[in-house]
């Protein structure tokens, strides 16, 4: 469906202009998301920031979200999955210790000693390059919900058919451009879906969107 995580995010581009005139923040969750969001701040002539989330996957198979950690103390677990998995307490405390660590160092790369964009009153569109479980954009919706955004906006470019009945409660409005019935890894839609490192994180966050409402904070 997609070439590549770009083209991908000028496709998610274009389903959001109608945001246009209004005061946007655009937030990627890195690693994948960040060149997607890149797009969407640079049509909209908007600020690029991070959310920074971490999934926490489980011991035996990494991908399968069990929860999400996020700033500002945000953890989200998924009950169904724990279970399925049988993920022992002390498994689920030992990802967590580690998936933290990770977050922090992340922080520090991206951000340095910058403070994150202001959100407060703000329409702030929450991008991914996709959704699986929802747990990373669940986090990422209650992380922006609380530093005081206006408008939460939570916009992929693929995601299961229910995943509106999943997140529908954690933004104000949803967008995603495909909802396939055979969805089972985000990869599967993306002819190049290649790991984003963190230099092409920060080298996104480093490129300033056109126009007068150039990243700032």
């Amino acid at each position: 469906m997609f070439v590549d995580r770009v083209e991908a995010g000028r496709r998610l581009a274009t389903r959001l202009r109608h945001l246009g005139g209004e005061d946007v923040v655009v937030l990627g969750l890195p690693r994948g998301g960040v060149p997607v969001a890149r797009q969407v701040a640079d049509a909209l002539g908007a600020p690029l920031d991070v959310c920074l989330v971490r999934k926490l996957g489980t011991p035996f198979q990494p991908e399968l979200g069990m929860g999400a950690l996020g700033e500002d103390g945000v953890r989200v677990i998924n009950d169904d999955v724990l279970r399925q998995a049988r993920v022992t307490p002390q498994e689920l405390a030992e990802v967590e210790e580690s998936e933290r660590a990770v977050l922090e160092r992340r922080a520090r790369r991206y951000r340095g000693e910058a403070p994150p964009t202001p959100l407060a009153g703000r329409t702030v569109v929450v991008i991914d390059d996709g959704v699986a479980t929802g747990s990373t954009a669940r986090a990422a919706c209650r992380i922006v919900r609380a530093r005081g955004a206006g408008r939460t906006v939570l916009a992929v470019p693929v995601a299961p058919q229910d995943w509106a009945e999943r997140l529908g409660g954690e933004a104000d409005e949803l967008v995603c451009l495909e909802t396939p019935l055979d969805f089972f890894a985000i990869g599967q839609f993306y002819a190049d879906f290649t790991q984003t490192d963190d230099d092409e994180v920060v080298a996104c966050l480093e490129r300033t969107a056109p126009g007068p409402t150039a990243r700032h904070g």
